[in-house]
């Protein structure tokens, strides 16, 4: 991949992500996907960096994303939403993207249903941060460049 200036980070969004705000307020909260978004763009413009954005109810829409990432950026933040939990193809595209990328859920999966506590996406990224709401994406952009500005471009750290 050719360096480019500024760095660019890709936020993958699964499904239902869409209707933040609306959907179970009590576990996800009231901040919608544009808000988080809102004050992820705000925080890459003081880092000079650039960010896009992507959602999709559908798999293969996001494999598809996370295919071209690896040309298109230097690193990713997902959400995969449901698909946390049972999409291979969503982790075998992080696999090929071979990007650092940061897991990222708004409530903690480890304290809700016994079937979210399993995340098919865990053990190719670089890490995860789960149960601090939309501040979570915040959280994962600066771990993202610190890591990025150090020098790694390429794997799971």
């Amino acid at each position: 991949m050719k360096r480019r200036s500024p760095l660019r980070v890709l936020f993958v969004n699964g499904p239902n992500l869409n209707v933040l705000g609306k959907r179970e307020p009590d576990v996800y909260g009231k901040q919608t996907l544009a808000d988080i978004r809102e004050s992820v763009e705000e925080a890459a413009r003081k880092e000079g960096v650039e960010v896009v954005f992507f959602q999709s109810n559908h798999e293969g829409a996001i494999v598809d994303v996370l295919q071209e990432a690896r040309e298109k950026a230097d690193g990713v933040v997902i959400n995969p939403g449901g698909f946390t939990h049972t999409s291979v193809a969503i982790r075998d595209a992080l696999l090929y993207a071979d990007l650092p990328t940061i897991e990222v859920h708004l409530s903690n999966p480890a304290r809700r249903e016994g079937f979210r506590k399993v995340s098919f996406v865990e053990d190719v990224v670089m890490g995860r941060i789960c149960g601090f709401g939309g501040s979570g994406y915040l959280l994962a952009l600066q771990a993202l460049l610190r890591h990025l500005r150090r020098g790694k471009s390429r794997g799971r750290g």
